[in-house]
């Protein structure tokens, strides 16, 4: 998995960018032609302190590591987290995102229902 990092890729993500947005997050999405994707993720201080921010940060990477093998390769991702995220349980929060991967094309199989563990890589 490698990053986003500089301001210009997320603006531009943005911009031209295609996204969806539920109650948890907004993911902004469009192709980088490579053979690996891209993902970034963005929570604003307005969702509470660092500690609070970081454990959101790092519950939106797991979900995506958890499900990288079911997405589409080739495309940069920017992950908003919105102010129902700081709250929201596990199973709440990874069937959002996964509906809007879903919802976007990002996924290859498209019936994927999630807690099933035959679809994510071992742990």
């Amino acid at each position: 998995m490698e990053s986003l990092t500089k301001n210009y890729e997320f603006k531009r993500l943005y911009n031209k960018g295609k996204s969806a947005a539920s109650k948890y997050v907004v993911i902004y999405y469009a192709k980088n032609y490579s053979e690996v994707n891209r993902i970034g993720i963005t929570v604003s201080t307005k969702l509470g302190g660092a500690v609070q921010r970081n454990r959101i940060r790092r519950r939106l990477k797991e979900i995506y590591r958890l499900n990288e093998p079911i997405l589409h390769k080739g495309y940069n991702i920017v992950i908003v987290a919105r102010h129902g995220c700081r709250d929201a349980k596990w199973k709440e929060l990874e069937s959002s995102v996964l509906y809007l991967f879903r919802k976007l094309g990002l996924n290859r199989n498209g019936d994927y229902k999630p807690g099933v563990p035959s679809l994510r890589s071992k742990v």
